[in-house]
């Protein structure tokens, strides 16, 4: 049962990640940026990958954090970690629902909207004025993800800490996979000219699918983890 509930964290840790990095504010910025800078798509794309990655590289961090000093709490606990680790992830899951309700659905450090249309007219979008270097750039791009962590997978970090090292590598390959590919997949679809999905909605409700998804993981663990 126990693989079977870490598969099931994964699962649901890939999910949180490629829908987390679906939002505008993970590949937008890349398009319009590219769009002013003269980019081709393949530079683009490598640019976004590239962002996505130290995106990860620093969520990472605190999963060794989480996953080092959480190894020694859990030998402490025994039984009682589990119960500890799902009540934790309710308690995240039960903060993202919170901040649904509350209309602060979209939990993301903040960047500009004013682009953003659900009618999908690239048209509106405005694009800035002064063209800056190509190192300016991509500098900016690899700070404005970089130095952001993906607080909504740190959950899983904490619900994999009863799996070891072992858990740790098979969540960070599911956060890159699922981060990088989901930058990159929509990145590539506004460039092909696929920019008018409605995405807003997904946006809109991303506090709501990750409350979910925790809540579910949560009572998962605290049910069949022994």
């Amino acid at each position: 049962m126990n693989q079977a509930v870490l598969t099931t964290i994964a699962l649901s840790g890939l999910a949180v990640a490629f829908f987390h990095a679906a939002i505008p504010t993970h590949w937008l910025p890349f398009v319009l940026t590219a769009r002013v800078q003269r980019w081709s798509a393949a530079r683009t794309i490598g640019v976004t990958a590239i962002a996505g990655s130290g995106h990860v590289l620093v969520t990472a961090v605190l999963g060794v954090a989480i996953t080092f000093f959480g190894t020694a709490i859990s030998e402490k606990l025994g039984n009682w970690f589990p119960r500890l680790a799902g009540a934790t992830l309710l308690l995240s899951g039960c903060y993202y629902l919170a901040r649904q309700l509350s209309g602060r659905g979209h939990v993301h450090f903040g960047y500009p909207h004013e682009h953003l249309h659900e009618d999908g007219d690239e048209s509106a979008e405005p694009e800035p004025p002064k063209h800056t270097s190509d190192r300016a750039a991509i500098a900016s791009l690899l700070a404005f993800l970089t130095l952001s962590p993906c607080e909504a997978f740190v959950p899983f970090y904490m619900s994999g800490i009863r799996y070891g090292w072992a858990g740790f590598a098979l969540l960070t390959v599911v956060l890159s996979l699922g981060t990088v590919a989901g930058m990159v997949v929509f990145t590539s679809l506004t460039i092909a000219g696929l920019g008018k999905l409605k995405l807003a909605m997904l946006e809109r409700y991303e506090s709501a699918l990750m409350g979910v998804l925790l809540c579910s993981v949560g009572v998962l663990i605290i049910v069949f983890e022994r």
